[in-house]
C-alpha cells in the first residue's frame, strides 16, 4: 500500500534511497526555526489541524474551497484541514488578546494541507515556519520581522550571495493605480496582474492592463525606478543599522496576490533563481477585525517559510550536515550473568544524559562490537564484574577500568 500523492514519508538517516525525505533533516530545520524565533522574543503557539471551513472562506472567499481538503464531519459541520495558519492565529488572538501585552510576537510550525497540482517545491502538505507580530503599526515592526527572516536563513549558513529579500508595498501600488485613474472596483484584479508578471506571457499581461486603462510601459517604468516609499525607506534604514541592508532590495514586482495584505509585503528568493520563493509575508492589518466580526481591531504582519523549498535550497548549496546520530555508549554484555547489573549501568548512564544502547538479547561479543561500530559510538562499556566497568574510547582505543558510580565521569 502506497502513501497518497503529494504527501511524504520521513525516514531516519541513512535514507533507503534518495527520493525519500529525511526525518533528521526535518528536525534540524525545526530546531533552527525555533531557536532563532526565541532569540527574537517570539513565543510558540499552535492550533488544531481541523478548522471550520468558514474560517478560511471568510479570509479568502469561496474560491479557496477548490484548494482545500474539506468535508462534513459526523456532526454535519463543514470543516477543512488547515491550508494556512494565519486565520487560526487571528481567531486565537481575537478570542484572548486582552490576556497578552502588545505587541504580541508569536511563532508556530504547523503542517499545512492544500489539494492542488504538485510541482517543484510545492506538495499537498508541508511544514511551515510562521512568525507574526500583532498590535503594532510602526514600520519598526516590519523591520523586526524581516530581520527575523534574514537571521533565520543565515542560521542555516546561507549568505547574501544565496538569498535576497525583495521588499515592496501594496500602498505604493495602490497609489500608482489610483493616480493612474484606475477604477476602485478593479484594484484587486490589477494587483493580481502585477503578482503574475513574471509568470505570464507579456502579450497577455498587456491585454489585461489595457482593459484597465494601464500600459505595460508605465508599469515597467514604475518597477524600474524602484523609489522606496517613506515606510520602505524607514525599514531599510532600520535594517541597515543592524548590518542587514545587503540582504534587502526594493522590488515592486513583488505584490503578494492574496487580497488580505494591506501594506508592506516581501518575499525571500534564492539569488540564482533556481527555486520558488523561500518565504513570503507582509502586513494584514484588517484580518483580525474580519475574523472577529469587527469585535477586535489589531494591526498585524507575518511571514511563512515552508520546509520543502528550504530543504531543496540547503541541499543545492551543500549546507545540510551529516545526520549520523552517533550514540555515546554501547554497553557490551559478554557474560549474561552480568546482564542485570549491566541494565542498571545502561539506565544510570541514560539518566545522566548519555545516549546508550546495548544488546537486547544474548549475542556473541563480535556481533555486539560490530553493532557498536555501526552505531558509531564514542565509547563501549563492559562490566568486568559486579563492581567494575571497562570503558574504551573507540577513536583512541584508550581503556580505563572504573567503578560503576564513576563510569559517567569518563564519558565526557
Amino acid at each position: 500500500m502506497e502513501r497518497l500523492p503529494g504527501f511524504r514519508d520521513f525516514y531516519p538517516e541513512p535514507l533507503p534511497h534518495p527520493d525519500v525525505w529525511s526525518a533528521d533533516a526535518r528536525q534540524y530545520i525545526f530546531e533552527k526555526w525555533r531557536t532563532v524565533a526565541k532569540r527574537y522574543g517570539f513565543r510558540e503557539y499552535d492550533g488544531p489541524p481541523l478548522e471550520p471551513l468558514e474560517l478560511f472562506t471568510t479570509k479568502s472567499g469561496e474560491e479557496i474551497v477548490g484548494q482545500l481538503y474539506n468535508f462534513k464531519d459526523k456532526g454535519d459541520r463543514d470543516i477543512s484541514l488547515r491550508p494556512e495558519m494565519t486565520p487560526t492565529l487571528a481567531r486565537m488572538v481575537a478570542a484572548h488578546e486582552r490576556n497578552y501585552k502588545k505587541p504580541i510576537k508569536w511563532f508556530a510550525m504547523p503542517q499545512l494541507f492544500r489539494y492542488e497540482r504538485q510541482q517543484k517545491g510545492r506538495l499537498r502538505e508541508h511544514f511551515q515556519f510562521n512568525a507574526d507580530l500583532i498590535g503594532e503599526t510602526d514600520p519598526a515592526a516590519d523591520a523586526e520581522l524581516i530581520a527575523l527572516l534574514i537571521d533565520t536563513l543565515r542560521a542555516f549558513g546561507l549568505t547574501s550571495e544565496d538569498f535576497v529579500i525583495r521588499l515592496s508595498s501594496r500602498n505604493a501600488w495602490q497609489d500608482f493605480f489610483r493616480q493612474g485613474g484606475g477604477d476602485h472596483a478593479h484594484e484587486y484584479d490589477f494587483f493580481q496582474v502585477i503578482d503574475k508578471l513574471e509568470r505570464t506571457p507579456p502579450e497577455e499581461t498587456e491585454r489585461k492592463l489595457s482593459a484597465m486603462n494601464f500600459s505595460m510601459a508605465k508599469v515597467t517604468e514604475f518597477i524600474n525606478e524602484g523609489n522606496p516609499t517613506l515606510e520602505l525607506d524607514t525599514i531599510l534604514k532600520n535594517l541597515g543599522a543592524r548590518g542587514l541592508r545587503e540582504f534587502v532590495k526594493v522590488d515592486y514586482r513583488v505584490i503578494r496576490g492574496l487580497a488580505y495584505y494591506t501594506g508592506v509585503v516581501f518575499e525571500a528568493f534564492d539569488c540564482k533563481g533556481e527555486f520558488r520563493a523561500i518565504a513570503g509575508g507582509g502586513r494584514y492589518n484588517n484580518l483580525v477585525k474580519l475574523i472577529s466580526g469587527g469585535k477586535v481591531d489589531l494591526a498585524a504582519l507575518g511571514f511563512g517559510m515552508g520546509d520543502v523549498v528550504l530543504l531543496e535550497l540547503l541541499k543545492a548549496r551543500g549546507l545540510l550536515p551529516k545526520f549520523d546520530a552517533p550514540m555515546d555508549v554501547y554497553v557490551l554484555i559478554q557474560d549474561e550473568a552480568l546482564r542485570p547489573i549491566s541494565l542498571k549501568l545502561v539506565h544510570d548512564l541514560r539518566a545522566a544524559g548519555f545516549a546508550v544502547d546495548y544488546p537486547l538479547t544474548a549475542t556473541k561479543l563480535d556481533k555486539q562490537i560490530k553493532r557498536a561500530q555501526e552505531l558509531k559510538v564514542a565509547h563501549t562499556a563492559k562490566l568486568e564484574n559486579d563492581d567494575y566497568v571497562r570503558i574504551r574510547d573507540t577513536k583512541t582505543r584508550d581503556e580505563i577500568v572504573t567503578g560503576m558510580a564513576g563510569a559517567k565521569n569518563h564519558l565526557g
